[in-house]
């Protein structure tokens, strides 16, 4: 993973993350020494959030699968959180 250090982005601004992009997908941006961000494309990141979606929608079949889910109507879902939430 490409390491942009802060002042370099100060300095050079979006060319050193397209720089840093060019070679790989990701890039760190370290802030006195430490990684503090990493950045990725817009397309790289919209990859990344469907991989997330469809985990979620895997557990959630996994769930349904084992029944594990409950089956009420809006009424008793409000009244279901509001005792858990004391």
């Amino acid at each position: 993973m490409g390491a942009i250090a802060a002042n370099d982005l100060k300095v050079h601004g979006v060319k050193a993350i397209e720089g840093a992009l060019a070679q790989q997908p990701e890039a760190t941006i370290s802030v006195r020494g430490k990684v503090k961000y990493v950045v990725v494309d817009a397309e790289h990141y919209n990859h990344l959030r469907e991989c997330e979606l469809e985990a979620a929608l895997a557990e959630s079949r996994a769930d349904i699968a084992a029944g594990r889910f409950v089956r009420e109507d809006a009424g008793q879902h409000i009244r279901r959180l509001k005792q858990k939430l004391g």
